[in-house]
């Protein structure tokens, strides 16, 4: 698509008191928003928000505490086999729908995913289909797919979900992430895609099944006319939500809300930019600096020098590598690499971790650190062999964040989904965290851990996705949690 086509589309309905009246309306009802997440990346549009990182129904209860309150839950199901994750996503859609019902207000589930289309797909919403089954005695109406991410270039078009790559708009399909190792795919149309995704999965749902919310509906029939296609909906249908800008989220929002009033239930299957719209929540500049650190200093040492952070690094997409490139150029690092195949070998693996983590400790007490895992990606035989030398390689990395924690890092940046997941939960010891917001427009979010390890709370965790930004991006981050240009 090229922004020609672009511009032949009607121009955007923009309703100045959108996100005013999905606010409203949300705390008139009592909805609350949970989202479950299958990597820690999906609240990057989003700012002071709860985000819970363990799968207990008290905790979900605290995040959810308020009328119009939105709280994300990490799942990582993403670097799980399709049977563990459905089994986890099914308990969490139980526990948070329970909750809706002891508190007699409805709870909107999100099963937020990756805006490139990675992930369990149809085996995540048929576990949510089921667990609202099992909870209030029927399943959804209609499921929302609205992958798009408009900040890092991700829209939706034509039923068409498109990327910009070096400034051009190509199909997600023809993208390095529709090659993924475990959850490649081939279909541009998103109604194809979910029929492929369908088979793939030994299920019989073809294109036609689908449903969508058309830009032409939402531009020109505006909310009225997309509470007309959802009431249309029935037996958990898939409806593809076409958006280029925010004003046709809220647009849609606005319908389904409609449609939600006149008895009508939707889950959603969405990329990041729908939980904002969705919660009505306005959008915020970039953090600077001095509001990461508020104003003070960045941490210091015991005799006042500047203490050091840590950059852990698993993404292996092609992007990841050169921005690890670019921080590298700005230099201030002491480098440590973990070698994939030395951890995959049973007998280096164990004398390996520890050498990478004696040498992270003594290198924070003088210097940044980072800390990588060795470029060449090593695949498994199969899908679910791949995601086990993953997870291998990910334990591998969380023990030696454990043995960081000894130097007490000043700020911690964790790169790549599965990798920022880890290291939050079983490296930081991170229950729970608040968005405080992001380093980048829509990108790269500033978690500040409320309940964790007590070396870490308080101290800025930085959750940094494979597939955002360009090649100077982790370079910019660096730079903002090191304290900026001129920083005390």
């Amino acid at each position: 698509m090229t922004s020609g086509a672009l511009g032949a589309l009607p121009p955007p309905l923009v309703l100045p008191d959108a996100r005013e009246r999905i606010r409203a309306a949300r705390a008139a009802s009592g909805r609350r928003t949970a989202v479950l997440d299958d990597d820690p990346t999906g609240s990057q549009a989003v700012h002071d928000v709860s985000v819970v990182t363990v799968l207990d129904a008290g905790e979900y209860a605290e995040g959810l505490r308020e009328p119009g309150a939105t709280c994300f839950v990490l799942t990582n199901t993403r670097s799980l086999p399709e049977a563990e994750a459905v089994e986890l996503t099914g308990r969490a859609g139980r526990d948070l729908l329970e909750l809706g019902r002891r508190l007699g207000a409805p709870v909107d589930v999100v099963s937020r995913s990756d805006s490139t289309l990675r992930g369990h797909v149809i085996a995540e919403v048929a576990a949510l289909d089921d667990a609202r089954r099992a909870v209030l005695g029927s399943g959804y109406d209609g499921v929302l797919l609205a992958p798009a991410y408009l900040e890092a270039g991700r829209l939706t078009a034509g039923d068409v979900h498109w990327a910009r790559v070096q400034g051009e708009l190509v199909p997600v399909g023809e993208t390095e992430f529709a090659r993924d190792a475990t959850f490649g795919y081939a279909a541009p149309d998103l109604r194809d895609f979910v029929a492929e995704r369908s088979r793939a999965g030994g299920g019989s749902l073809r294109a036609d099944d689908v449903a969508s919310i058309t830009l032409d509906d939402v531009r020109r029939g505006g909310p009225e006319r997309v509470a007309e296609v959802l009431a249309g909906v029935s037996d958990g249908q898939f409806v593809v939500v076409n958006a280029t800008e925010y004003a046709d989220l809220e647009v849609v929002v606005l319908g389904l809300l409609e449609a939600e009033a006149a008895g009508r239930s939707f889950l959603h299957r969405t990329g990041p930019s729908f939980v904002r719209a969705l919660a009505g929540i306005e959008p915020q500049e970039p953090l600077t600096a001095e509001q990461v650190w508020r104003g003070r200093p960045a941490r210091r040492g015991a005799g006042g020098e500047r203490a050091h952070g840590l950059v852990v690094v698993g993404s292996h997409v092609g992007l990841t590598s050169r921005q690890v490139e670019g921080a590298r150029a700005r230099g201030g690092f002491t480098e440590v690499e973990l070698d994939v195949r030395r951890l995959a070998d049973d007998g280096q693996r164990e004398a390996h971790v520890a050498e990478a983590a004696e040498r992270v400790v003594a290198a924070l007490a003088t210097t940044d650190v980072l800390l990588y895992t060795s470029r060449a990606l090593l695949r498994g035989a199969d899908a679910d062999a791949s995601l086990a030398i993953a997870r291998a390689t990910s334990s591998a990395v969380v023990e030696v964040v454990r043995g960081a924690l000894a130097a007490r890092p000043a700020w911690v940046v964790g790169k790549g989904g599965i990798t920022s997941h880890d290291v939050a939960v079983r490296g930081l010891g991170i229950r729970r965290a608040t968005v405080r917001g992001q380093l980048l427009p829509g990108q790269v979010s500033v978690f500040e851990p409320v309940e964790a390890a007590p070396e870490v709370v308080g101290t800025p965790y930085v959750v940094f996705a494979g597939n955002v930004g360009d090649e100077q991006t982790l370079a910019h981050v660096v730079e903002v949690m090191r304290g900026g240009p001129g920083a005390v």
